[in-house]
């Protein structure tokens, strides 16, 4: 081995079109890739220690290749990245991985899963093992959230950053985990995202957020005595005592304007698909109850710019809001224009 070589990984974050809190619920989204993202530059050092160094962050943290030990906040992500690489049988070698961002964290784009998608890429490549299947190493870094930074995802966002196809949404059913390219044209119309101001975070301490979520849809299949709710009907939803209720209409109306916006997607309809978005934010507002007044002035702000849809991407309680406009209109402040880019790589 080389060891003055460096090995670079970049992973993108992502922005789902549609189909939100679905995916721990065995139901559809349909998510793309992005440009930006997260990249983590690893060079081998020939010991046992892993030196990780956040540069936008200005912290660093060090640890043993083979006993990470848990740690709170970002520092988590390497250190589950290393314990589960090598539980899955690769042995990793000690390495100083530096890892840059472009993708804002707590925005709701992903950056938490390109992070890990970036870090078992890079320290794969650096220890000269070859990456397993997409779909493992997906799940794989699911379990850094799930187990290490206790984010309960789903897998949703690493689906997305691992399989991401220029000019294509990615169409996710999470029963089957059957993935199909569907072809995002936008005929001139503009797909935006805009920052609401306010950060969000899926660790521990937010169980009465998006792990709250998730908890909830447990009850509500169990109270049902089903497996998920993709088994659900909106007559089954109504005979759960609320708030179930509400959670579990969102997830099946939701599935259902998945399939509605594949559908308007090919036909050109880009009306349709932005009176879809409005319909699910409706949702996660009202049924859901994952907005707050910082996003729905964010909505607003873009509705009253012309966007056809708008609606809260990602787990909720802040973040980015997504916009869909017509080519005529004035795209307003702080509007970063998204489109669907390549899916994880060694560069």
């Amino acid at each position: 081995m080389n060891l003055r070589r460096p090995q670079m990984a970049f992973a993108p974050g992502r922005v789902n079109l549609i189909g939100e809190h679905t995916d721990y619920n065995q139901g559809l989204a349909l998510p793309f890739a992005i440009a930006t993202g997260i990249t983590v530059t690893a060079t081998p050092t020939g010991g046992d220690t892993m030196h990780v160094i956040a540069s936008d962050l200005a912290a660093e943290d060090r640890f043993p290749v083979r006993a990470p030990g848990y740690a709170a906040g970002w520092r988590a992500f390497a250190r589950g990245a290393a314990a589960e690489l090598s539980a899955a049988g690769c042995e990793v070698v000690g390495a100083r991985l530096e890892i840059a961002g472009s993708v804002p964290r707590g925005s709701g784009l992903s950056s938490s899963a390109a992070l890990a998608v970036s870090l078992c890429l890079a320290l794969l490549a650096v220890s000269e093992l070859p990456p397993p299947d997409r779909l493992e190493l997906a799940r794989l870094c699911s379990r850094i959230e799930n187990d290490w930074v206790g984010s309960r995802t789903g897998l949703l966002d690493q689906l997305a950053s691992l399989y991401g196809q220029t000019g294509h949404g990615l169409l996710i059913d999470f029963r089957s985990l059957e993935l199909s390219p569907v072809a995002l044209a936008l005929h001139g119309w503009h797909l935006v995202t805009v920052d609401s101001g306010q950060r969000h975070a899926h660790g521990a301490a937010a169980a009465e957020g998006y792990n709250g979520r998730r908890t909830e849809c447990a009850e509500a299949c169990e109270l049902l005595g089903i497996e998920s709710l993709r088994e659900a009907t909106v007559e089954l939803a109504f005979e759960l005592p609320d708030p179930l209720c509400r959670r579990a209409l969102h997830v099946i109306t939701e599935n259902d304007r998945v399939r509605e916006t594949v559908i308007a997607l090919k036909a050109g309809d880009l009306e349709r698909v932005g009176a879809l978005l409005r319909e699910s934010h409706a949702s996660l507002r009202d049924r859901y109850e994952i907005s707050t007044p910082a996003v729905e002035r964010t909505v607003a702000r873009l509705q009253a710019a012309g966007a056809r849809g708008a609606r809260i991407i990602g787990g909720g309680f802040g973040g980015h809001v997504l916009g869909l406009l017509p080519p005529d209109a004035r795209l307003p402040d702080g509007a970063i224009e998204v489109a669907p880019a390549a899916g994880a790589r060694l560069l």
